[in-house]
């Protein structure tokens, strides 16, 4: 075990499809694990604005294609696949440029044979994508930019992207909802009321909205905005951390790098001093 851990802390994790994952990260940096998916992941049945995409784009009215998730970039290739052929997909993007958020993206567009024209740098964020096109001089007037969307729509992008003269066209792939079982979340809610959590991992800004809407449901929503506040509050990176401070709760820790190990590993040898900082103990 490293030397600087949770030292049995309690930490709450909501992640779904890698809970069992940072449960065992938890565990190996002496924690102890608490499990409530706060989301899944529901893939679009009749993505009907995919399908427009790829029609427009194979037959050259996209100018710019921005691909802001691996999983995402794989969800709309899964619908394109069904009405065109995939040489003829990928063929059409190598003629454009085509922008990726961050590495996963650029991982599937690697696969694809497809060359990226412009990354985020790191923190990955829809603000460093805006700055990188700013710092290239890149001109988006009068341009078709596609804009691969990721869970909720992401306005300040699109807003960003049409200030710079694009005309842009979101294209939605999967949404999240609430688990169908909200049975560990509300038992979740309760532990954080209780004061039974130590500290919260975030991996994304979904989990806190979700938090807070079951908690909604429940009529606990106050109650659980007080109870975080007593709890050391670790955040992935930028983008979690915004939504974490619009529901009024401080960001106790950012990860150096928006990964999972990172979160887990700084927030395990910072505890000992935040934990008691948070709850006025110290």
């Amino acid at each position: 075990m490293p030397a600087s851990n949770f030292q049995g802390f309690t930490v709450l994790t909501l992640e779904n499809r890698r809970g069992p994952e940072i449960s065992r990260m938890i565990e190996t940096y002496g924690g102890k694990p608490v499990h409530a998916a706060a989301m899944r992941e529901v893939p679009l049945e009749s993505n009907t604005e995919a399908l427009r995409f790829a029609d427009e784009l194979v037959h050259g009215r996209v100018d710019i294609v921005i691909f802001l998730t691996g999983v995402g970039a794989r969800a709309i290739w899964s619908v394109v696949q069904t009405t065109h052929p995939g040489e003829q997909f990928f063929e059409a993007m190598r003629k454009i440029p085509v922008f990726a958020r961050g590495p996963k993206p650029v991982a599937v567009l690697r696969e694809w044979n497809v060359p990226v024209a412009l990354t985020a740098p790191e923190p990955n964020t829809w603000r460093e994508l805006l700055q990188e096109i700013d710092r290239r001089q890149i001109d988006l007037r009068d341009k078709d930019v596609a804009v691969q969307e990721y869970g909720v729509s992401n306005p300040e992008l699109l807003a960003g992207l049409r200030e710079r003269g694009a005309r842009v066209t979101p294209v939605p792939v999967y949404q999240w909802d609430l688990p169908e079982d909200l049975g560990p979340l509300r038992s979740a809610v309760r532990a954080v009321i209780d004061g039974k959590i130590d500290v919260a991992l975030f991996t994304t800004g979904v989990q806190v909205s979700h938090f807070f809407e079951v908690a909604e449901q429940d009529g606990q929503k106050d109650k659980l905005k007080a109870g975080l506040d007593r709890v050391m509050k670790a955040s992935i990176g930028p983008t979690t951390s915004e939504v974490l401070r619009s529901y009024g709760l401080a960001v106790d820790l950012e990860a150096t790098h928006p990964k999972m190990g990172y979160l887990v590993k700084e927030a395990a040898e910072q505890s000992q001093s935040l934990v008691p900082s948070v709850r006025g103990t110290k």
